[in-house]
């Protein structure tokens, strides 16, 4: 398979975080038409949730197979913020693609009325997390249509997300991409200021906030990140580019602790071919 580089021209001292913005979007909407076709399908199904990773996947969508083969679901619970709903709208009215809301506090609170004992936040964000996608994947067989996925590269090698959650998909454009090339490709595309603009959150509960609970902004994470993955750089040269220890460390604890979310279960080999080990690529499989 040919490997092309993310950016091009001039000297780039962290690599991959600059990219080239005609030839990225073309790509990706390459890779979602053929991709979507080649299962004999011809639309996806997404949630919108006001942010900027499913904005720039609806935007991509609606490119790469047309407005009219793109759903969208816009999924609040009680305490959701009425800015993102209002964000996600914006999303919608641009590009003309279809959408329903999908009210969910009363699927949430009746997991939540089953539960023995008290849930804490981040158990209850993981219940609308996959409450959300239940939605979604039910969406998908009434259309007919494949689950594009919206999380990114950073999310994805922290393991910033709910594993059958919002890391659930049937195909996902933005899986290679930091969140920093993620804003470069969303502005270049048009979308909405207020979406660019705002604080990255999961909108899981008021005020929260992404940077907060990591730790660090995505500038500086996506930064060690294309350092250490991409260039593979050791852990004395992310100390001599200014990185602290700490940081380091943390991050590296984080990507090695959540490799378990970016794989298929586990599966005991007993044969030659195995799925997930020998048998990789089914979808290529006599085609």
């Amino acid at each position: 398979m040919t490997r092309y580089p993310i950016h091009k021209g001039e000297h780039n001292p962290t690599p991959g975080l600059k990219v080239d913005p005609e030839w990225s979007v073309r790509m990706l909407t390459d890779f979602i038409a053929r991709e979507v076709r080649r299962t004999g399908h011809h639309k996806v199904v997404l949630g919108l949730s006001g942010g900027l990773d499913s904005a720039l996947s609806a935007f991509l969508g609606a490119k790469a197979l047309g407005p009219e083969s793109v759903h969208a679901v816009l999924m609040p619970y009680r305490s959701s913020s009425a800015d993102s709903l209002a964000d996600a709208q914006k999303v919608v009215d641009a590009l003309g693609i279809h959408a329903e809301t999908v009210e969910i506090s009363s699927m949430v609170d009746g997991f939540v009325g089953v539960t023995s004992g008290e849930i804490d936040r981040n158990r209850l964000g993981n219940v609308m997390s996959r409450c959300r996608m239940t939605v979604l994947f039910d969406r998908s067989a009434a259309h007919r249509a494949l689950v594009l996925g919206t999380s990114n590269k950073t999310e994805l090698l922290l393991g910033y997300g709910t594993l059958n959650g919002d890391l659930a998909s049937a195909i996902n454009p933005l899986g290679d991409l930091y969140k920093a090339q993620v804003r470069q490709l969303s502005a270049h595309l048009g979308v909405p200021r207020s979406i660019l603009d705002k604080p990255p959150s999961a909108d899981l509960w008021p005020d929260q906030s992404d940077e907060k609970e990591l730790g660090f902004s995505y500038d500086e994470v996506d930064r060690l990140l294309a350092l250490l993955i991409d260039a593979r750089i050791s852990r004395a040269s992310a100390l001599e580019r200014g990185f602290s220890p700490e940081m380091i460390d943390r991050v590296t604890k984080l990507v090695l602790r959540s490799q378990f979310k970016r794989r298929l279960p586990v599966i005991a080999k007993m044969s030659t071919r195995s799925i997930n080990w020998d048998f990789r690529y089914p979808r290529d499989w006599k085609s």
